[in-house]
């Protein structure tokens, strides 16, 4: 193709390579039923205290709820012996950055970023030893519910941290172009 030098070097192609997973992340896709009174979704069914559906054993503990305000990042934070289940309703969307901390895992050191919610309806389980965040890029409030497999204690918590910017400050910009 001819085109003019001013614009040749500005040229990139987008990337289609598959994305990158991280070992034990599991997404769970949920249904989303509709019809002219609303929608409806199931979250999770239990099965002796367990939550159906997972590839690991997770019996949640405690269910929480989070809203995050425009521009707000919640990051890093690791925890030694808790798993997390995180849902944004497809209604709200969130962007979550993952990176795996366990020196022994099979996926040590890679990195995945995940959109939840924006028309999607998933679960997403993080391990213990997952390094995870979430931000807010948009402009109106978010919210998003999460289990976990523990019980949070403030007088010893489970929650290690690291620097929001530890892998990078651009893995919470918006993809452009």
């Amino acid at each position: 193709m001819n085109i003019h030098p001013t614009y040749t070097e500005k040229v990139t192609r987008q990337s289609y390579r598959p994305v990158l997973h991280i070992d034990d992340v599991e997404i769970v896709r949920l249904e989303w039923h509709g019809d002219d009174g609303g929608n409806f979704t199931e979250l999770f069914r239990t099965d002796k205290g367990l939550i159906a559906g997972l590839k690991q054993p997770f019996e949640m503990k405690q269910f929480s709820m989070s809203i995050l305000v425009p521009g707000a990042i919640k990051a890093y934070h690791l925890h030694y012996s808790q798993d997390d289940l995180w849902y944004v309703s497809p209604l709200h969307r969130l962007l979550v950055n993952l990176h795996d901390l366990r020196k022994d895992s099979p996926t040590f050191d890679q990195h995945q970023r995940i959109l939840l919610g924006g028309g999607k309806n998933a679960l997403l389980r993080i391990p213990k030893g997952v390094a995870h965040g979430v931000a807010n890029v948009y402009q109106q409030d978010m919210m998003m519910f999460y289990a976990t497999s523990e019980q949070f204690n403030p007088a010893e918590p489970d929650e290690q941290r690291l620097p929001w910017d530890t892998f990078g400050k651009d893995v919470w910009n918006i993809t452009k172009g």
